[in-house]
């Protein structure tokens, strides 16, 4: 006799980044209208802090390093 063995399915999530935030109602109802869809929650994203900016500038290489203030105002041309 063979077994048969059923899983469950595992829920996926889909997140979609929309620049014009007009669109997300209209994105939500047609999301909505899929079959097996089971929640859509709208997320807005918060600003970034000062720290999280200068975070981002350090990983993409943007901060420079002076031995001084002179040393920067000389590599500013003044």
């Amino acid at each position: 006799m063979i077994q048969q063995t059923t899983t469950t399915p595992v829920p996926g999530q889909l997140i979609v980044n929309v620049e014009d935030v007009s669109m997300l109602n209209g994105l939500k109802k047609a999301i909505s209208m899929l079959r097996g869809v089971t929640k859509i929650t709208i997320s807005r994203r918060k600003p970034l802090s000062d720290y999280e900016r200068s975070i981002r500038d350090l990983e993409a290489g943007n901060v420079r390093e002076f031995g001084s203030v002179d040393d920067y105002f000389k590599s500013m041309g003044v």
